[in-house]
């Protein structure tokens, strides 16, 4: 192999070796995966509706049934091959957020349960709680100001 002497033959030499993303691939599966978890959640929520269940009881039992679901498969390692196929389909918000506590959960449990499963469980999704957090909390602030004020805003 020759050197690289200059930036383009390094960046010509990447890309003779890097693999091409198949982009229209990996968006469909995404889609009829993402779509796939999403029927599974609607199902649930008629079945559970069917039992004259409230809405809001509804759509408390299929984020259970879904987190619970997510974590098992995680746990069989399951999932990960989900996301490796289906890429951001796999990761809708409850589905992909259960993942990223389990894993490093199960990652870390060889330190034990208290510095290893409760100190690494939300490395992953701790930035996530605290961002979504804050958020709606300066959001609830923005309404509250506006709200006493009698301002509308549309």
């Amino acid at each position: 192999m020759k050197p690289l002497d200059s930036k383009k033959d390094y960046q010509d030499y990447v890309d003779k070796k890097s693999p091409n993303s198949p982009i229209l691939k990996n968006c469909f599966n995404a889609f009829w995966v993402g779509g796939l978890i999403c029927t599974i959640g609607q199902v649930i929520m008629n079945i559970a509706k069917s039992r004259g269940l409230s809405q809001d009881i509804c759509g408390t039992i299929v984020s259970i049934i879904l987190i619970a679901i997510s974590a098992f498969l995680t746990g069989l390692n399951i999932f990960n091959k989900i996301g490796k196929f289906a890429g951001a389909g796999s990761l809708i918000p409850i589905t992909g957020f259960a993942n990223s506590i389990v894993s490093p959960s199960m990652e870390y449990k060889s330190e034990g349960y208290v510095m290893g499963v409760g100190g690494k469980m939300f490395t992953v999704a701790g930035p996530v709680l605290v961002f979504g957090i804050s958020t709606s909390i300066i959001v609830g602030l923005i309404y509250l100001i506006f709200n006493t004020q009698n301002i509308t805003l549309v």
